[in-house]
């Protein structure tokens, strides 16, 4: 990374700071979560803020995004589109603006739709997804507002739509990883960053 998009991330955190809690210099960062920052901004042109606001805990830093990556990037049942469409309907009931505007960036691209990240926040019974997209949001939002009430007949509604016991694993995980992420991000006051706002659309 050069050092003049160094400087323009430490002099844009001091304008509007990404987060309450401390953001380290890049350069102050162990190899290792440097090296993936680093390589981050390579593929996507910039730094999703959460990575520099997390940094600050390296060992929970590691720990949060190999969890990230094992429930987010792993092939399956439920396709990429499928598991951000999860985290964008969840976060919007947490009210987790961060999560919202970054996460429906990401699925309007994997998703190839401009429309639906909006929707999906909105109100996903009405958006323009398909009724199997709909049970599995369906069940993702009990979990998020009522996990103490979900049961068997929940798994079957699921069933009955082809997930598998696998699949309902997955979509658990997801909103339950996310309903940390959300709380984290609400309570950092974690800013999105302005590219995000843009992306796929």
């Amino acid at each position: 990374m050069s050092e003049s998009n160094k400087e323009q991330h430490e002099s844009r955190q001091v304008s509007q700071p990404i987060s309450r809690f401390p953001v380290p210099p890049l350069g102050e960062l162990p190899a290792d979560i440097r090296e993936r920052i680093e390589a981050v901004h390579e593929k996507a042109g910039f730094i999703p803020n959460v990575f520099l606001a997390l940094a600050h805990r390296p060992d929970e830093f590691r720990a949060f995004f190999a969890y990230h990556d094992a429930l987010m990037e792993k092939p399956g049942n439920l396709s990429l589109a499928e598991r951000e469409m999860i985290v964008v309907a969840t976060s919007a009931a947490n009210q987790c603006q961060y999560c919202v505007i970054a996460h429906g960036a990401i699925l309007r691209i994997r998703a190839k739709n401009p429309l639906v990240a909006d929707q999906v926040a909105l109100n996903y019974r009405k958006a323009d997804i398909s009724a199997r997209q709909k049970a599995m949001l369906g069940f993702a939002l009990k979990v998020t507002q009522q996990a103490y009430a979900i049961g068997e007949e929940d798994f079957a509604t699921l069933a009955a739509h082809g997930f598998s016991e696998e699949d309902m694993w997955d979509i658990v995980s997801i909103t339950a990883f996310f309903g940390m992420s959300n709380r984290l991000a609400n309570v950092a006051n974690m800013r999105a960053n302005d590219e995000f706002y843009m992306l796929g659309r």
